[in-house]
Formats: structure tokens, C-alpha cells, sequence
């Protein structure tokens, strides 16, 4: 009685199909080589852009024969000596006031300021340039010998900008109102001559020291006198601070003071509207301080009283909370000379290397292990067939055979379920199920050669 041939059924891989995407790799790989050539292109084009823009500026600096004025006009020169693409214009206005309005408003992208003006909400500081003092002069003989005598006196001082908040402050802290002055003068210049010519009692000024105008003024005979209280003053005024003219200031035989004069403090601060770009307000950074004997040797020999104040520029501080926050641009280049945080965190960072270095040799040692372990199941696999096919060879007895069929479908059964649970992989598998496929072709021939062979 004949044996009944193994159905097509069980001569198919009993293996579950690996499923294939429908999308052609090769379109995939031209459609992301196509992105990245793409943005390769759009940042090569902002680069060069970028690197061929002239970044035309406004600097709003206050009145022409002002420190900072000419202070702002030697930086002018410089910095479009060293960085052609930074076109620099000074234009002079009628203070703080306005250079912060013309900043606010994007009519001024750069500005001098009096520190304790507030700043609008787009002003970031670049440095602080030098101290202006508020310095009080007084006609000799007019009776004003401290702030509080001048409740009733003219004052030469025009009615606006930075310069004339100062003295209000001042004068709110001695319990003084606007209405208790007679105010001289519709700009600087015109209250200065209304001084001079005895149209005012007193002059005042937010100025650096040795200010050519003040100067002027004082040798006509008229004397500076105090302003008290700075310390008191910068409880509510932050930006203000204790300060002094030192005797001889102004002359020095006799003695212009004659005594150091307490008086107020304030910063002159160069600012930003923080739209400007980074790398422009670094530029202009690194010239205020790395470049002063230049920015001296570009202010006028008739105005060389200014050029001292250059020793002065210094990084602001921002600790307070009261003053706007640094440009990125200048912040980036007062960190210059910091750490970067890999350099800083040297040693945390080489032992979070080591470990994940450590960890990673564990997971692949771990993962080879792993593999070990599923190749020799394959292999023990792969044995028990080649035994059996060893053992087919030599059989005589067609029940035989079937026997061994049966026993290397079991094999086969046991070899996929190992694989569903991952204990052999899919490589190893493929190589077994090859033998195995040559196994159960020898077994079916020798069973088809003894069913011809003569009885």
C-alpha cells in the first residue's frame, strides 16, 4: 500500500510574512536628498546675504558740545574703520529724554542715556561709558549756600529731558515742588548766557567732570556748591550713587573747589534697541574696549578733555533689576573669555561619558550574549536535523522515513515558535530552515526511490 504524498501545505514555510512598504526606496532617498540639498542652499544663501549687509545705524548722542556727542563721533570713526559693513550716523539731539524716545520709536537704533531715566521696554545696555555728576553752580553772593536755598531763585535750566528729571528727583527729596522754581532758558546754550548775564541765580548740570561749558562758567566767579543725601537719594533712585568734585577740579590756585563737594552720581550708558543684530552690537563692543587709544587719538585736539573719559566705559551692572538687561551682542562678548559649559563641567561631563560608555559596553555585551544564545538554539536546531537526515539515508523502510518527516516537521514547529518568542533570531532561522528544507527533500527522494525499486 502506497504512501500518501506530503500535501503542498506542509512543503510551505509555516514562517508568518514579512511585510514590505509599498513606497519605493529609491524615491524616498531622492526626497530627502532633495530637502537637504534644499536647505543647504537657503542657508548658504542667508550666509551670504548676511555677510555682504550693510547694517546702517542711528546714534541718538545728545547735544553737540556733550561728552557723550563727541564720545559717540570718535566711536563713529572707529567702528567704521575696523567693520566696513556697520555704517554709523551721530545725530544730535536735545538729551536722554529724546534719544530714548527716538530709540523706542526705531528712529534711533543706538543711544546715550542718563542711567536714571527709565528706558523703554526695546533699550538693552551695551556699557556704561562714564559718570555724570550733578554739579550745582551758583552766582557768588546770591545767598544759596545748599540745595534748599534755591526754593524762589531763578534757575537756569531748561524745562525738559533727562537733565531737568534729575533735578526734579533732587528736588522732591528736600520736600521741594516744581512750582518752587523760576526756570531760565529754552535749551542749555540759552540758559547758560541768562547765567552769565545775570538773568539767573544758579545754574545746573548732569555733566562729567571738567566739563568745558561748567568750566567757563565758573571762571566768571560764580562757585559750585554741594547736593547732600546721594546714599538717602538711592533708596528710591537706584541708578543714583554717592559722589564727589574733588577739590582743584576746576582750577587749582586757588583751589576750584576749594573743598571736595559731596554731589550725586549717575552712570552715562550707551544702549540698544534689542532688535539690532548680536554680531553688530559685539563689534561696537569690542571697540570701546579694545580700542581706546584710537577712539582717543579720533576726538578733536580742541576737545582732548573728553578723551580721559574713555578709561572709564566699563561692563553695567544688571544685578539690581532696575536698569534693562544686557544686548545679547554685548553679553556675548563679556563671556568671551568664559568656560564653556563642557570646559566648566569638565569632570561631570567625563564621568556621564564614562558611564554611558560603560553602560553601552554592558548593553552590547549584553546583545551578544543575547545573539550568542538564539544562534546556538539555531544550531542545536540544525543538528538534530542533520542527525536524522544522516539517519534517512540508510533507511529501508518507507515507515521509517515518515517517521523521520514527522519528526522534522516537530523540529520545524518547535524552531518557529522560538523564533515568535525571540529566542532565535531571524538570521539564524533562515540558516536552519536551509537544512532543514535539504533534510525533508532527502527524506521525500528516498521515499520515492523505494516505491520504484523492484520487489
Amino acid at each position: 500500500m502506497g504512501m500518501t504524498h506530503s500535501s503542498p501545505r506542509s512543503q510551505r514555510s509555516p514562517v508568518p510574512p514579512i511585510w514590505r512598504s509599498n513606497l519605493n526606496s529609491n524615491q524616498l532617498g531622492l526626497a530627502a536628498l532633495s530637502l537637504v540639498s534644499l536647505g543647504l542652499l537657503v542657508g548658504l544663501t542667508l550666509n551670504l546675504f548676511d555677510r555682504f549687509k550693510v547694517h546702517r545705524l542711528i546714534l541718538a548722542a545728545g547735544d553737540s558740545a556733550g561728552e557723550s556727542y563727541i564720545l559717540s563721533k570718535a566711536i563713529e570713526t572707529v567702528v567704521e574703520r575696523h567693520y566696513p559693513k556697520i555704517d554709523l550716523t551721530v545725530q544730535e539731539t536735545g538729551g536722554t529724554s529724546e534719544n530714548l524716545k527716538l530709540l523706542e520709536t526705531d528712529r534711533a537704533q543706538l543711544a546715550t542715556a542718563q542711567a536714571d531715566i527709565p528706558t523703554g521696554p526695546t533699550a538693552r545696555l551695551i556699557a556704561d561709558l562714564y559718570e555724570d555728576k550733578f554739579q550745582l553752580l551758583v552766582r557768588r553772593g546770591s545767598g544759596i549756600k545748599q540745595f534748599t536755598d534755591l526754593a524762589g531763585k531763578r534757575l537756569a535750566l531748561q524745562q525738559k529731558g533727562g537733565q531737568y528729571k534729575s533735578f526734579l528727583k533732587v528736588a522732591q527729596h528736600y520736600g521741594l515742588r516744581e512750582t518752587d522754581f523760576r526756570f531760565v532758558g529754552q535749551s542749555d546754550q540759552d540758559a547758560d548766557e541768562a547765567f552769565l548775564w545775570n538773568r539767573a541765580d544758579a545754574v545746573f548740570r548732569v555733566r562729567a567732570l571738567g566739563n568745558p561749558t561748567i568750566a567757563t562758567l565758573i571762571q566768571t566767579g560764580n562757585i559750585l556748591i554741594p547736593i547732600e543725601q546721594a546714599a538717602a537719594m538711592k533708596i528710591k533712585y537706584p541708578a543714583l550713587r554717592s559722589t564727589i568734585i574733588p577739590q582743584g577740579t576746576y582750577r587749582g590756585d586757588p583751589a576750584i573747589p576749594a573743598v571736595d563737594l559731596a554731589t550725586v552720581g549717575v552712570e552715562r550708558t550707551l544702549l540698544a534697541r534689542e532688535t539690532v543684530d548680536p554680531e553688530v552690537v559685539r563689534a561696537i563692543t569690542s571697540v570701546l574696549f579694545e580700542r581706546r587709544q584710537e577712539l582717543a587719538a579720533a576726538i578733536p585736539p580742541r576737545q582732548s578733555e573728553v578723551a580721559p573719559l574713555l578709561a572709564n566705559i566699563h561692563q553695567p551692572e544688571t544685578d539690581t533689576g532696575m536698569s534693562p538687561p544686557l544686548h545679547p551682542g554685548a553679553q556675548a562678548y563679556y563671556d568671551r573669555d568664559k568656560p564653556s559649559f563642557i570646559q566648566e563641567y569638565a569632570d561631570y561631563v567625563g564621568l556621564i561619558l564614562t558611564v554611558i560608555l560603560l553602560m553601552g559596553s554592558w548593553v552590547w555585551e549584553g546583545k551578544r550574549w543575547i545573539e550568542r544564545q538564539q544562534k546556538n538554539r539555531a544550531d542545536a536546531f540544525s543538528d538534530q536535523v542533520i542527525q536524522l537526515m544522516n539517519q534517512a539515508r540508510s533507511l529501508e523502510s518507507r515507515s521509517h522515513l515518515e517517521d523521520i518527516r514527522q519528526k522534522l516537521i516537530g523540529i520545524l514547529t518547535e524552531a518557529v515558535d522560538a523564533l515568535n518568542e525571540d529566542r532565535i533570531s531571524e538570521e539564524s532561522f533562515q540558516s536552519f530552515r536551509v537544512v532543514w528544507q535539504i533534510a525533508l527533500d532527502l527524506v521525500r527522494e528516498r521515499r520515492d526511490a523505494l516505491v520504484h525499486e523492484p520487489k
